[in-house]
């Protein structure tokens, strides 16, 4: 949305211009017809009248076109005045007002914690932002690129304008107290770069990386990151299997993990679902007869996975448990638990 003021100067400008025209248009009519005047001459009179340089007329003028050329001068005389003094104010408040929007929006990064920072905002980084925004999750894009700033300056994104390479962009957009950096810029080497500064100055944070090459796979898990994507390694296996297993992709893909209607798969700590220092298997917690939802994955206090896991299973604190359902079965887990729905 324009900012009020910048309409009232816009506005302001809009009717020197007019002015500026309207004295231009007098002025060569008027030399065409008090002076008869060929319409260059008529021209060529009006600026150097308007524009005060000084340079000498085309022909000796009588006492109308004197009195003509007087009211000219004086008309234009303001109106330029008037002009100049808008396009000036224009172009200082536009700067302050710039300059004002990005303090306002540094402090709003200033006050955020535990947020994501994305650099690069190419298809890879806006299809995070999007995904993240959908979550309600907080998070800002670093990007060097100007024009995309300028683009989504209007937009609830918050952009910090600069090379994510450098420390000092780094600590505006508040890496020593973000969860997590996703460094999703085109090129390998400066991924690689970025990987190395984020964990550097932030050794606890979770760093996500894209990589377009195979090779840069394991320099950038040496270099700090806990994940590498390889995008089109992604898309050409998924289209492989398209080919190789249709429905059963079909069927995942229809899964959905977002939003309050339709999501299907909902992952909750087993802090949220009972007292843990009363130690539960996952035969007795009973989320299918609560809920109706089943549990198809564990993930234990170390990190490690188990697809499918035992009826047995005790649930230690710390550990997670991945649930499977329908739509409304996933929100009567979320009710029940008071599980926040991300």
């Amino acid at each position: 949305m324009t900012n009020p003021i910048v309409k009232i100067f816009r506005s302001k400008l809009n009717t020197a211009v007019v002015l500026l025209i309207l004295v231009l248009i007098i002025g060569v009519f008027g030399f065409k017809i008090i002076s008869d005047f060929s319409w260059l001459d008529a021209v060529y009179m009006t600026v150097i009248t308007v524009t005060t340089v000084g340079f000498g007329e085309v022909q000796p003028l009588d006492q109308e076109s004197k009195l003509f050329t007087i009211i000219l001068i004086l008309m234009s005389v303001i109106i330029v005045g008037y002009a100049l003094k808008i396009i000036t104010e224009y172009i200082i408040s536009k700067n302050d007002i710039n300059e004002l929007k990005q303090k306002k929006m540094q402090k709003k990064i200033d006050a955020l914690s535990d947020h994501v920072i994305i650099c690069g905002y190419g298809r890879n980084g806006k299809q995070a932002a999007n995904k993240l925004a959908t979550h309600h999750r907080d998070f800002v894009v670093i990007e060097k690129d100007e024009q995309i700033v300028q683009k989504h300056k209007d937009t609830s994104t918050l952009f910090i304008l600069g090379n994510a390479n450098e420390d000092e962009v780094l600590l505006r957009a508040g890496i020593n107290r973000a969860c997590c950096l996703i460094s999703a810029l085109p090129n390998d080497s400066e991924n690689v770069f970025v990987v190395l500064s984020a964990r550097q100055m932030n050794p606890d944070i979770r760093i996500i990386s894209r990589a377009s090459q195979e090779t840069t796979y394991s320099k950038l898990k040496l270099a700090g990151a806990n994940n590498v994507i390889l995008p089109d390694r992604i898309g050409g296996d998924h289209m492989a299997s398209l080919v190789v297993v249709p429905d059963l992709l079909e069927f995942v893909d229809n899964l959905s993990i977002i939003g309050n209607q339709s999501i299907n798969i909902e992952e909750v700590a087993v802090e949220q679902l009972y007292d843990t220092s009363k130690q539960k298997t996952i035969l007795e917690l009973d989320l299918r007869k609560k809920t109706g939802c089943n549990v198809i994955g564990y993930k234990d206090e170390n990190g490690n996975y188990h697809i499918n896991p035992e009826a047995d299973q005790k649930l230690v604190p710390g550990s997670k448990v991945i649930v499977l359902g329908r739509p409304e079965q996933i929100q009567t887990l979320n009710s029940m638990y008071n599980i926040e729905v991300s």
